[in-house]
């Protein structure tokens, strides 16, 4: 385990570019194997749409990059993180528990406060305005939503105080399964559900991307569903064909389909779903 983490440690951009591009070709090529739905709609389109607010996210990040530099920095510094304390252990303990909190802070924790406060919901709601889950969708965030992920993720790094090598090592795992738990695959019960315990799944993340509360709020996980189990976030469909993806509030094609009503909609007007926390 520590030679993993000293191949991250010093992991160059291309080859975690290899890694991602090599991840989106096999769950596209599964997608067309064994799709979980047939979906009607321009996949060439709807990926572009989608690759374009990744773009904007690779900017964002060139500075992000930095800031999550600093941090690991302070930690190594001032010895300071809770990872700290447990350096001496097993490299397996040390990988396990920081990947468990770096994704309870920097993922969880954003994504459940995003669908709480309302002007940081109105940033988040373009990824749940996809109607055509694919994997793709997992590329779909505002700017707006990556610098409070950005934000989250370096307050992760500085409470954990996570090494470099385990921090890239996070953020690859993360892609992964964000294109995993996004790609239109089917996925047999007797698989999805065991591992759905302790993992998010496909099936699992899938219903988190239905229309209508509850289950909007539900189901947040990044890479373990734990932390929904614990915090009892959890919802779940007896039938996945009953799946309807998208927003209540933006199921018109003009806006969920143009990338310039996309980056506007946060400054737009809020407006209800059904069943609504939001009193005004």
């Amino acid at each position: 385990m520590q030679a993993v983490l000293t191949f991250f440690d010093s992991i160059e951009s291309t080859t975690r570019s290899i890694f991602l591009i090599s991840g989106l070709a096999l769950f596209l090529s599964m997608e067309a194997i064994v799709p979980l739905f047939k979906m009607d709609y321009n996949k060439l389109r709807h990926a572009g749409i989608n690759l374009a607010f990744t773009l904007i996210t690779l900017i964002i990040n060139l500075f992000g990059a930095l800031l999550i530099a600093a941090a690991v920095d302070f930690n190594l510094e001032n010895e300071t993180g809770i990872l700290h304390f447990f350096q001496d252990l097993s490299p397996w303990f040390y990988v396990i528990l920081g990947l468990i909190l770096l994704d309870l802070i920097g993922a969880w924790l954003i994504h459940w406060i995003e669908h709480r406060v309302k002007w940081m919901w109105k940033f988040h709601l373009i990824h749940h305005t996809d109607p055509s889950v694919d994997v793709t969708s997992g590329l779909r965030h505002h700017p707006g939503e990556n610098i409070f992920r950005l934000i989250f993720t370096t307050i992760a790094v500085l409470l954990t105080g996570a090494s470099l090598g385990l921090v890239m090592l996070y953020q690859t795992i993360s892609a992964f399964f964000a294109a995993l738990t996004h790609a239109n695959i089917q996925v047999p019960g007797w698989i999805d559900k065991p591992l759905a315990w302790v993992f998010v799944t496909p099936h699992f993340h899938k219903i988190h991307h239905h229309y209508i509360q509850p289950h909007t709020d539900s189901n947040y996980g990044n890479i373990f569903s734990i932390w929904d189990h614990l915090f009892r976030t959890v919802t779940s469909m007896g039938n996945m064909d009953d799946l309807v993806y998208g927003i209540d509030t933006h199921m018109s094609p003009e806006e969920n389909s143009s990338i310039k009503n996309l980056l506007m909609i946060p400054f737009q007007d809020y407006r209800h779903p059904i069943g609504s926390k939001f009193s005004d």
